[in-house]
C-alpha cells in the first residue's frame, strides 16, 4: 500500500520546487497523516477518500507555514468528520 500523500504531491501543493526541505516536508506529512488517522480511526492509503487526503495536505501546509504551535484538526474538521469510526 502506498502513502495517502507523497512527497512530490505535497511539494506541488506547497509550491516548493527545491529539494532543500524534503526531509522537513516528509516529517510534516507523516505528522499530519498520524493526526488524521488518529482522528478518524482508520489507516490511510493512496486510495483513501479525497477529503482525508486533502486534510493531510492542509495540515502539512499549516505546519510548513508555521501557522500554529500545534497541529489542530479544526480547520479540516468538516472534511474528516464524515469518516470518523465510532468507538464504544
Amino acid at each position: 500500500m502506498t502513502a495517502p500523500v507523497s512527497l512530490t504531491e505535497a511539494k506541488l501543493f506547497l509550491r516548493v520546487e527545491h529539494g532543500a526541505e524534503d526531509g522537513l516536508i516528509q516529517t510534516l506529512i507523516d505528522a499530519a497523516r498520524a493526526r488524521v488517522e488518529g482522528e478518524v480511526g482508520l489507516s490511510l492509503t493512496s486510495t483513501s477518500p479525497a477529503p482525508l487526503r486533502l486534510a493531510i495536505l492542509m495540515l502539512t501546509l499549516r505546519a510548513y507555514e508555521r501557522e500554529g504551535s500545534e497541529m489542530t484538526t479544526g480547520p479540516v474538521e468538516a472534511w474528516i468528520a464524515p469518516y470518523r469510526v465510532v468507538r464504544l
